[in-house]
């Protein structure tokens, strides 16, 4: 059987590769991709999307228990925790077809089955029907990343889980532990906390959320000591014993072991990139503790072959993956395109209250030298939110003193990761404090907040 031969080769379909392969074909590329398991990827089926959804469910319980801060009333409110999660599989499975629509529409061929790469230019790939060979001149690995298992934290789906688990629970919860504190852990928490279960964390850095500002960790931290979640940090977690209906967790803290009881555990300490099997070794592929080292342009040093998203490395974000994505079809295609810079690009948590940032903490930008101005803006000194009912959060905003550059934004509280984005582009048109104050927000909004931290850093708010 002859070779199918394509202008460029993608594999793996979740937001860096599906995208790459879209703007591929969108630039007149022959493309095919390749995907083991579902289009959509992690980020679609496992990922952001369902327990953003998961997340909607919760927020919305908050808010019924809470009907009478509105002068509503919501009686004998409960919550049907299958139906919850149906929901969030729904949302997943409707975005999940909406993918293989696309590929159909770009005339993207599709090759479902596991890929390894035998040699430069050429794709083996596994199919149900038998073995397809493709070759190329351009391959994409965009394999993305799974989820760290530490020694004897191992899950195993009853007591243990990932967050894949987590998505479709066995049961709920009456005491959780969640190991890790980034993202997913914080958002799983919050879910869970939020419907009743009596949640732990335990972070092993100094704080919660650890690459986030420390001052909004702080404020983070304290939002969820109220909301009844208790907070171990410098902590770490030695062992579990696995008992019937319940689990043993030996933490380490302050030099002593503590033993603490749950009945379900998740860990989130982190992902590991998907590396093995694709036959890398035996190209010269260069991989870091797990991830393809790549240059600015996702290029891994061996001609032709490119490596995206979450497999690249950090940030581990889905819109990094999607912008790496069009970036290498532009390439590929003969363009020039600007290379993703990992320091503009937003992370957001969904988290109650959500957690968004772009850019250097203060302590960053004061480790590498700038002379700063600090601006900052609560959100009780906001009209809009006092009206929403979420008084609770603040923004805070950095700039060299020297220049008026935004060096960083930082946000907690109601709908930062919807606002984070006027920074972002605030950072892209390489905008100074002037223009920021200059900008007319409108009002009422909780954008104003964003308006007067600018203001505040050069002392100038009007509000507070």
């Amino acid at each position: 059987m002859a070779a199918k031969s394509f202008d460029m080769i993608v594999i793996g379909a979740g937001p860096g590769g599906y995208v790459a392969a879209i703007r591929g074909a969108q630039l007149g590329l022959k493309v095919a991709i390749v995907e083991r398991e579902h289009m959509g990827g992690i980020c679609l089926n496992w990922g952001c999307i369902p327990t953003k959804a998961l997340l909607r469910s919760s927020e919305v319980f908050h808010l019924m228990n809470h009907a009478k801060d509105y002068g509503l009333s919501a009686e004998n409110v409960s919550y049907d925790l299958d139906a919850v999660v149906k929901r969030s599989r729904g949302v997943a499975k409707q975005l999940n077809s909406g993918i293989g629509h696309l590929m159909k529409k770009n005339k993207v061929t599709t090759f479902m089955g596991e890929a390894t790469l035998p040699a430069k230019g050429k794709v083996s790939v596994k199919t149900d029907k038998g073995t397809e060979e493709l070759t190329s001149k351009h391959i994409v690995i965009a394999t993305g990343a799974r989820a760290r298992e530490l020694p004897g934290l191992e899950a195993d789906g009853d007591l243990v889980w990932t967050y894949k688990h987590a998505l479709q629970p066995p049961r709920m919860p009456k005491k959780l532990l969640v190991i890790g504190s980034g993202a997913i852990g914080i958002e799983f928490a919050s879910f869970y906390n939020t419907l009743g279960a009596e949640t732990t964390v335990v972070e092993v850095m100094d704080r919660i959320l650890p690459v986030e500002d420390a001052e909004i960790s702080a404020f983070a931290k304290k939002s969820f000591q109220k909301q009844g979640m208790k907070i171990m940090e410098k902590a770490a977690v030695k062992q579990l014993d696995r008992g019937k209906g319940k689990v043993t967790a030996h933490i380490e803290v302050g030099g002593k072991v503590e033993k603490h009881d749950f009945d379900s555990v998740i860990s989130a300490v982190g992902i590991v990139g998907n590396v093995e099997g694709l036959g890398l070794d035996g190209l010269g592929v260069k991989v870091d503790r797990t991830h393809i080292v790549t240059d600015e342009y996702c290029r891994t040093g061996v001609d032709g072959l490119y490596a995206i998203g979450d497999v690249a490395g950090a940030p581990w974000l889905a819109h990094k993956a999607s912008h790496e994505g069009v970036m290498i079809a532009e390439l590929i295609a003969g363009g020039k395109p600007h290379p993703v810079k990992p320091e503009s690009i937003a992370g957001c948590t969904y988290c109650h209250p959500q957690v968004a940032s772009v850019g250097m903490t203060e302590a960053k930008a004061k480790d590498a030298g700038y002379d700063i101005k600090v601006g900052r803006f609560p959100f009780i000194g906001n009209g809009k939110a006092i009206a929403l009912g979420e008084p609770e959060g603040m923004v805070k905003t950095v700039f060299d003193a020297k220049t008026g550059e935004l060096l960083g934004a930082h946000m907690v509280g109601a709908e930062v990761t919807e606002m984070i984005q006027g920074y972002v582009v605030g950072r892209t048109l390489e905008t100074t404090e002037a223009e920021l104050m200059e900008t007319v927000f409108p009002h009422p909004t909780l954008s104003e907040m964003m308006h007067e931290s600018v203001l505040d850093a050069y002392g100038r708010a009007i509000h507070i």
